[in-house]
């Protein structure tokens, strides 16, 4: 078993119904102990963008200088699948309380999280036992 797991833009590439069948993984392999750090993209956010008309203009850069708009979020990074990598497809999305009933389905007993100041993503630091908020949030502020 591991002490923690750490999960930056990866679960958006699975069907929903994986989901919890991902998050019921990273808890078994998990000791008593162990977190869960997770990131991804916050379709709330995304979607205010969307609803101004701001489907295809840029949000962000990558450090490498990519422009990544809503589309790109919504659907999967359009650069790399053009060049035939499939893999950046999105199968799914996540507001933070969709993200976090998902670890509560899981079986994690706690979790601290929300959107991260780059207010495209979400973060979310998960337990497998009962943490108070201010001990969670105590051990997830190093993470954010």
């Amino acid at each position: 078993s591991v002490d923690a797991i750490y999960s930056s833009h990866n679960i958006e590439h699975i069907y929903p119904h994986e989901v919890v069948i991902a998050l019921k993984e990273f808890y078994r392999v998990l000791k008593d102990d162990g977190i869960v750090v997770m990131i991804c993209h916050d379709l709330q956010s995304v979607c205010e963008a969307v609803v101004k008309d701001k489907l295809l203009e840029p949000l962000y850069e990558t450090p490498e200088g990519h422009q990544i708009s809503p589309i790109d979020i919504l659907y999967g990074w359009r650069l790399p699948i053009a060049k035939g990598n499939e893999y950046m497809a999105h199968k799914g999305g996540f507001t933070y309380s969709v993200l976090s009933h998902e670890f509560t389905k899981a079986g994690f007993q706690s979790r601290y999280g929300g959107r991260s100041k780059n207010k495209w993503e979400l973060f979310l630091v998960a337990f497998k036992q009962k943490k108070s908020e201010e001990e969670a949030k105590k051990i997830a502020d190093p993470f954010i």
